[in-house]
């Protein structure tokens, strides 16, 4: 879809908010990816201002972490290298239906015209129509109780960043909700609140002035947003309520949805955006399918079938490591202890490093998503003993979740609230 962007006068169209408008962020897996399939894109990506960041470890080390980038940026150096790849044609249109012969994929359907294709690869993303009938057996996972606001900033020219965990993000687990910061192109960064989804008071996060007073309110966030040191340059946006799902390339038989028809990206796989980890397993799918095309040519049945078990390997663990993690923040924000009968959530394991540093040495592989969740099984053991023993992470430092709500109604009263004016200052005015 085209970026409609803000209006000439800077206002932006209510209905005219996008997905990548929203935060996103880029690990090196993507930049990886990127420069053995399409190092044109990359550079297109990298003049219009991506920032590639590198993280030193203790020993002087230096690792290459991602790229600082909005979505927006990353979309536009993609497409603009794809309109110019020789052979590719692009067809812009509703598309309507898959086409079929003989039980299999034969191409598309576009505004009453059939374009014919070898496999078609559905990339339409988690609220995609067109094939929802081919697999209707629901997705493992799904709404995890958790919804989001975020808005961007732009840090003023010369002006000094604010607190980072990372060079890409920063992040703070408060009393019943979290801020979160993912940095881009040109001092611009997008600043997150993830709340309950049936909190009906944070719901209200919505509102600039809400908004506004969260962020001002909040140490580590209130020093990015200060006046003095950035600017907002959109509305806040409302992230909706978010998904964990993956489905994978079968129907309810457990064979092919149709044979020569491939699910890819968000359609296969969905996951919240705490951890920025979406873009970098829509690639990693994108790159496979790709490796895969190489191997096994017009044999689209074997594309799709050893498609559907590397995502079972390597991208569901991903999915199902949210799940578990978001059902227990949305246990721990209503108060309830950790559940020790079950397994420690990924979260909860890194937290334990504010304890034990060394869980986060052996945690590293997970972070940059070159290891498995599975590889935190390492030291679960060290983890759960210390909760065990009634050791509990601290909340950063901010107000709790009542406290918040009462910034909020506070914010939106003095919003709403008549202004009145003394004679003295109407006759001002009036002159």
């Amino acid at each position: 879809e085209r970026d409609p962007g803000p209006a000439a006068d800077g206002s932006w169209p209510r209905r005219g908010v996008m997905q990548f408008h929203h935060a996103h962020a880029f690990r090196h897996q993507v930049v990886q990816a990127l420069e053995q399939e399409l190092p044109e894109a990359l550079q297109r990506w990298l003049a219009a201002g991506a920032e590639p960041v590198r993280m030193r470890l203790p020993d002087g080390a230096e690792i290459p972490m991602g790229v600082r980038s909005r979505r927006m940026t990353f979309e536009r150096a993609l497409r603009a290298t794809a309109l110019h790849e020789s052979g590719v044609q692009v067809h812009c249109g509703h598309a309507e239906d898959v086409t079929r012969r003989h039980g299999r994929a034969h191409g598309i359907r576009v505004d009453g015209t059939d374009l014919a294709a070898d496999l078609v690869i559905d990339a339409s993303g988690r609220a995609g129509r067109v094939t929802r009938s081919l697999r209707p057996a629901p997705a493992s996972g799904g709404p995890c109780g958790i919804a989001y606001v975020d808005r961007q900033y732009q840090l003023h020219p010369g002006a000094e960043p604010g607190p980072l965990m990372s060079p890409i993000a920063w992040q703070a687990d408060l009393d019943g909700y979290q801020a979160i910061i993912f940095l881009h192109e040109y001092g611009i960064f997008s600043v997150l609140l993830v709340r309950p989804t049936a909190d009906p008071v944070l719901s209200q996060l919505r509102h600039e002035a809400a908004f506004s007073a969260a962020c001002q309110a909040i140490p580590g966030l209130a020093d990015w947003v200060d006046p003095a040191r950035s600017r907002p340059i959109t509305p806040v946006l409302p992230g909706g309520p978010l998904l964990n799902a993956y489905r994978g390339q079968t129907g309810p038989d457990g064979r092919l949805a149709l044979p020569g028809l491939v699910f890819v990206g968000d359609a296969v796989a969905t996951t919240t955006p705490t951890f920025g980890r979406g873009i970098t397993t829509t690639v990693l799918q994108a790159q496979q399918l790709l490796q895969l095309i190489d191997e096994h040519g017009t044999d689209t049945d074997a594309i799709g079938e050893s498609f559907d078990a590397w995502c079972t390997e390597q991208i569901k663990p991903w999915v199902d490591d949210h799940v578990h993690m978001d059902e227990a923040t949305r246990r721990r924000w209503a108060g309830k202890d950790i559940d020790l009968s079950q397994p420690l959530p990924s979260d909860l394991i890194l937290a334990a490093a504010e304890a034990d540093p060394s869980i986060r040495a052996a945690a590293a592989g997970y972070l940059r998503m070159t290891s498995l969740p599975s590889s935190l099984g390492a030291v679960q053991p060290r983890a759960r003993a210390l909760y065990a023993h009634g050791w509990r992470p601290s909340p950063a430092p901010g107000p709790n979740r009542n406290e918040l709500a009462d910034i909020v109604r506070m914010a939106l009263h003095r919003s709403t609230a008549p202004v009145t004016m003394s004679p003295c200052a109407r006759h001002t005015s009036a002159a």
